[in-house]
């Protein structure tokens, strides 16, 4: 078994002191015992995979390490989102020096999954706003507008002819921007419970929030298509691979068998692209964490976490009836073909009208919502709940009158 390397001589070592990457990370030893250094800002995103055991937890630490020891608060900021509750709690101590948090969220490390989605729509809303100053500021990423508002050349506070001027001053007024890591420690279990509403931020912000400073680091077990989906996938372009048990899942995580052949206990292979490296991670165990922590959490801290800006207000879902101008134009024929079958079935919508499953799928939650057929009950097709087709046509008749 290969030895131990400790994360003092990998943050001690030449290469991670001397190194100017915006947010450098020591991750491990190569073959040849040289520390291996790399720069999360370029990478831009990162996706951590492997079986059970074998050191994921152990490497997101060393990785959050590494950042603590070389950024300073002001120029970092975590957002840590923690299904499994007990793996990220021991950074409670640095909230106030190192974390960012919704406004009304009393916990700054996310282990509820309802809240996760409010985060990340309030991520993607940082990540417009940030858009909008670099606009304003004509600079191209993070790096030159935060190197242009040192040397003064962008006035801090308002920015003037600002499109929302008068919403939110205090945060749409130029100022340093941190970079900000989103770590999830594991999302497989976000996708079980969130699904769609997760996919679809994550999706966003791996696609765009590179340029200002937002990066991802996420880790699951195996990122299998339905957990995540090819437009996630294909912009994480970094891939960290810990042992996992069969070539087809090695493939699955770096696109190239070789996870499969390694030894466990923190020995992984790093993809970056185009090419695969091999190395120890560092270890870092749990007291040393909570010495850090501690140490960071005695200094003088800001007021509050930093804060993101509040989430959209979501259109309440359950309220009932969906517009006119969303219903699908067949919307009535689809109604009168299933009071005149008495019969709440996909299949039969589809045959009638010559639609696709989909489409016919999302008239059957239309009229659902709409009172007309009852829930989904299993295998059984659903209740049609209008007896007649006089009483349909006074229900549609109803429903469009106060439109008009």
């Amino acid at each position: 078994t290969p030895d131990v390397v400790s994360m003092r001589t990998l943050i001690a070592s030449d290469k991670s002191q001397n190194s100017d990457a915006a947010l450098p990370i020591a991750l491990g030893k190569t073959i040849s015992n040289e520390t291996y250094v790399f720069d999360m800002a370029k990478m831009p995103h990162l996706l951590m995979a492997g079986a059970t055991g074998q050191g994921k937890s152990v490497g997101l630490n060393a990785m959050l390490v590494s950042m603590l020891y070389r950024r300073h608060p002001s120029q970092l900021k975590f957002v840590l989102v923690d299904p499994k509750k007990v793996e990220l709690t021991l950074y409670n101590k640095i909230v106030r020096h190192y974390l960012a948090q919704l406004p009304d969220s009393e916990d700054a490390i996310i282990t509820d999954t309802s809240k996760v989605v409010s985060t990340l729509n309030s991520l993607c809303v940082e990540m417009d706003q940030r858009y909008e100053l670099l606009k304003h500021a004509q600079c191209r990423n993070l790096k030159e507008y935060n190197a242009k508002f040192s040397k003064r050349k962008i006035i801090p506070g308002l920015a003037d002819g600002h499109p929302d001027n008068g919403k939110d001053l205090h945060r749409l007024g130029h100022h340093y921007m941190p970079y900000i890591v989103l770590v999830v420690d594991e999302f497989a279990d976000l996708i079980m419970t969130a699904g769609k509403e997760v996919e679809t931020p994550i999706a966003r912000l791996d696609q765009l929030a590179r340029a200002i400073g937002i990066h991802l680091i996420i880790a699951t077990q195996r990122p299998s298509v339905n957990i995540i989906t090819g437009t996630i996938k294909a912009n994480f372009p970094a891939r960290v691979a810990f042992r996992v048990t069969s070539k087809i899942d090695s493939r699955t995580i770096l696109d190239a068998g070789g996870a499969d052949q390694l030894i466990g206990r923190g020995d992984l292979l790093m993809s970056t692209g185009n090419d695969l490296i091999r190395l120890q991670c560092g270890f870092v165990d749990t007291p040393e964490v909570e010495d850090i922590c501690e140490y960071i959490g005695s200094q003088q801290g800001y007021p509050t976490p930093y804060e993101l800006p509040p989430p959209p207000a979501e259109a309440s879902e359950s309220s009932g009836s969906i517009d006119d101008d969303d219903r699908d134009p067949m919307f009535e024929e689809a109604a009168r073909v299933l009071v005149m079958h008495q019969q709440g079935s996909t299949s039969l919508l589809q045959r009638k009208l010559k639609l696709g499953y989909n489409r016919a799928g999302r008239l059957i939650d239309q009229l659902e919502s709409a009172g007309i057929i009852g829930p989904f009950e299993g295998s059984k097709a659903r209740k049609v709940l209008v007896p007649d087709e006089a009483s349909l046509e006074q229900m549609l008749q109803g429903s469009s009158t106060p439109t008009e």
